[in-house]
């Protein structure tokens, strides 16, 4: 496969190294070098067979339209834009394919799935605690704040409170906590690098390659 990697930050660089590892040829641009994404245009996307995006809320609209309207592909890891997902969402379906997510690790999705089942118990108060690095830009992350949807479509009347810790250069810890009167329970997960989330990006590109239409990578992970 032919994959372009938008952004060169920590993330960017180690899914291209790991695109790279699978046999893919890959090519990257910062986010100087596609301002409102301008780079992307038919012509520098044409053989191109997916696009992974690793940049910042205010680049990505403009990359998955860009993306979009020249037919392509498009896995985007970015979060802090889901305001526009309704509107992109029927773009992709139109021509083209996004694949979205809070988080590409797949222990991650492991963790959503647990957190489904702890959100079922009656008779607790939940709370989620994230940690990541100095630089992250949203806080709370968008993995906390899909753990917190997980757990309000189960208790939709739930107060979830989420507290966020930025501290040197943590890779990435969550943790869900159910507690009552009576026990507390938690699910944890804990990033040792992050290379897990690389992984999961490139496989997802490598899924959605031959795609048209608009997934979450919650609803496809178990494909891979």
């Amino acid at each position: 496969m032919n994959i372009l990697v938008l952004g060169k930050g920590k993330t960017g660089s180690l899914v291209a190294e790991v695109a790279r590892e699978r046999g893919h040829a890959v090519d990257a641009l910062d986010v100087s070098d596609n301002q409102n994404g301008a780079a992307l245009t038919a012509e520098r996307l044409a053989g191109v067979d997916a696009v992974i995006d690793f940049t910042a809320p205010e680049a990505a609209v403009a990359n998955i339209t860009a993306v979009l309207n020249a037919g392509n592909r498009i896995v985007v890891g970015t979060t802090g834009w889901y305001a526009h997902l309704p509107a992109l969402r029927e773009l992709a379906k139109a021509r083209g394919a996004l694949l979205y997510g809070s988080n590409f690790s797949i222990g991650v999705q492991k963790l959503f799935r647990l957190t489904a089942a702890l959100a079922r118990l009656q008779g607790y108060t939940f709370s989620i605690d994230e940690t990541h690095h100095v630089t992250k830009l949203d806080a709370p992350s968008g993995t906390a704040l899909t753990l917190k949807e997980i757990i309000l479509q189960s208790q939709p009347h739930a107060v979830v409170e989420v507290t966020s810790h930025r501290i040197a250069d943590a890779k990435g810890e969550h943790i869900v906590r159910a507690q009552s009167d009576v026990d507390v329970l938690e699910v944890r997960h804990d990033a040792n690098s992050r290379r897990g989330f690389a992984l999961g990006a490139v496989r997802a590109a490598e899924w959605v390659a031959d795609k048209q239409g608009c997934w979450e990578f919650r609803e496809i992970f178990d494909a891979l």
